[in-house]
């Protein structure tokens, strides 16, 4: 009578209770009410007991939402832990497994699958799909509640799946399993890209609330970050494997001299070995195919190859290409990426350039080495690593540690085994058959025969000085192969690059500074350039490496007359 009049009333004694008693209901709380029962109850006394209901439908109110506060902190803790927890695994599908298999832990419900979207296909693939045979559910991107969540990128939660009309049904008749309630929330990766959805079945005890509905936004975003790393890992292994054979036999030292012959062989020793290695050598002469070929001779095959220029980057981009960084760990850090020491795990790092990276750079890199551990950027986890890491450079380090631009304790732990990379000038009995060997791959490319060099031609090559080393003669080769009318190389294929006469250099005045010489030159070379294809400037750009536009900007540079560039 209480509660249906919303006032205070009194009570009998009931049984053996004969105490009096007043009975008041909770503002606020249908259907709860508060019962004083004592000896000593009064008519006066029904204020007093209004003043305590009140008292207590607040104090409930807070005792809730302090629980519900707490059930939210405990979810969120363990959403920020999927990441670290699921961070070794290295496959997909037994990752999705892990996940939802926590997601049901957390969230207090029967089941959980995660839909994978192939927007090529116009498919999202379930896993794991309970019920289903394979544990696997493939269904079109724009059918039921998932299709909707994906396609507008909106959460979803539903009390009673059978009355709603975007609910598919079919899935419950293949399995035989009844939905209830159901939230699915979309799955968007660092890009701002939806790569999926999260959906949750038959909350246990009634319908999923919003704090559910939270959790499963907050879960989804720790999750799809998670996916998005372990696929990329998944498929730089899967590029691996599949280029590892042919990149073993395409990764070949070519040579006949006795220095490439000596390499050949400390090469073949060291692969089966995981020794640090120092690659010494001028640019271009072929430091990154030597680290290759101890990777693609020893038991890291397998695994992944991966190069860093370290001349390339910056002391803080460094940093976070080689450890990688978490999300928010600074302004452009917009998801947490995987560093050059993750993605090579199990394989080869190459430290490119080494000798011009920062000495702070050299102090972080020192660390990683000696302790085998990483921790990213903006995080706290301790990552171990097992990578070989091979080191090369075309400075003098022992100079440099002498100077002090160079860690010592750097150098040693760098260089327990050194291999020196001769000039291509110092052996020239080489320039013939790695002129062939770019020919030919060079030929294949270019969908024509295969080509040779005539004597003449192959004397030329002899004679020119190369410095640029291996990597001037391939890209010479490889203009040849795509530009020469003839499937014989002739000295007049050679001539605009190399020219063993004095007008190819009667230009430089050894009185000159070393910047005015090389100016002349560089305004010699483009105008041969452009002479040999008759004056079109993308065919001369292309001869020389360049984009257009980066041959006009030179030409300026160099004080050229510059048509229009278009």
């Amino acid at each position: 009578e209480s509660l249906d009049r919303g006032a205070a009333g009194s009570l009998t004694s009931e049984g053996n209770d004969d105490r009096p008693a007043i009975v008041v209901p909770l503002i606020d709380r249908p259907g709860q009410l508060l019962l004083v029962r004592g000896r000593h109850l009064q008519p006066r006394s029904l204020g007093a007991a209004w003043a305590l209901a009140r008292v207590l439908s607040r104090a409930i109110v807070i005792v809730e939402q302090r629980q519900k506060d707490q059930q939210q902190l405990k979810r969120l803790r363990s959403t920020l832990a999927l990441g670290r927890e699921f961070a070794s695994e290295k496959e997909t599908m037994p990752l999705l497994e892990r996940i939802a298999d926590k997601a049901t832990e957390l969230l207090d419900c029967d089941r959980a699958s995660i839909f994978l979207w192939d927007r090529e296909q116009r498919q999202l693939v379930a896993c794991p799909a309970l019920g289903v045979e394979g544990g696997r559910l493939w269904v079109p991107d724009n059918k039921g509640i998932v299709g909707e969540v994906v396609q507008t990128g909106r959460t979803i939660r539903v009390d009673d799946a059978y009355a709603d009309d975007r609910f598919d049904k079919s899935v419950d008749k293949e399995s035989g399993y009844r939905t209830r309630s159901l939230l699915c929330a979309p799955l968007i990766d660092g890009d701002e890209q939806r790569i999926g959805a999260f959906e949750l079945i038959n909350k246990h005890g009634g319908a999923f609330d919003e704090s559910d509905e939270q959790a499963l936004i907050d879960m989804g975003l720790q999750v799809a970050t998670v996916v998005q790393s372990v696929r990329e890992r998944e498929q730089l292994i899967r590029n691996n494997q599949q280029l590892t054979e042919a990149a073993a036999g395409r990764v070949q030292i070519i040579g006949e001299s006795p220095p490439i012959a000596g390499l050949r062989a400390s090469i073949g020793r060291l692969a089966a070995t995981d020794l640090p290695v120092l690659i010494l050598g001028e640019s271009g002469t072929g430091k990154e195919v030597a680290a290759q070929a101890l990777h693609y001779q020893g038991p890291r095959a397998d695994h992944p190859f991966v190069a860093v220029n370290c001349a390339a980057l910056t002391e803080t981009l460094l940093e976070s290409e080689l450890f990688g960084h978490e999300k928010g760990a600074f302004t452009d850090a917009h998801d947490t990426r995987a560093g050059k020491f993750e993605l090579a795990n199990g394989g080869t790092l190459f430290l490119d350039e080494i000798g011009d990276m920062s000495l702070g750079g050299q102090a972080k890199l020192l660390r990683v080495l000696e302790q085998k551990v990483i921790t990213r950027v903006g995080g706290s986890q301790v990552i171990p690593i097992n990578v070989r890491v091979v080191a090369a450079t075309n400075r003098n380090l022992v100079d440099a540690v002498r100077s002090k631009k160079f860690r010592e304790d750097l150098y040693y732990r760098l260089s327990v085994v050194t291999l020196d990379l001769p000039p291509l000038r110092e052996r020239p009995e080489d320039v013939q058959p790695l002129a062939e060997h770019f020919l030919a791959h060079f030929s294949k490319q270019a969908n024509r025969r295969q080509m040779s060099v005539s004597a003449e031609a192959r004397r030329r090559l002899q004679a020119h000085a190369w410095p640029g080393n291996v990597r001037e003669l391939r890209n010479l080769m490889e203009r040849v192969a795509f530009l020469s009318n003839s499937d014989v190389v002739e000295t007049d294929d050679l001539a605009f690059i190399l020219s063993p006469d004095s007008d190819s250099v009667d230009y430089l005045d050894a009185d000159v500074g070393l910047s005015e010489a090389t100016n002349r030159f560089q305004q010699e070379y483009i105008r041969k350039a452009i002479k040999r294809v008759k004056g079109n400037m993308s065919e001369a750009a292309r001869l020389m490496g360049l984009h257009r536009s980066n041959l006009y900007r030179k030409m300026r540079q160099l004080d050229m007359e510059v048509d229009d560039e278009d």
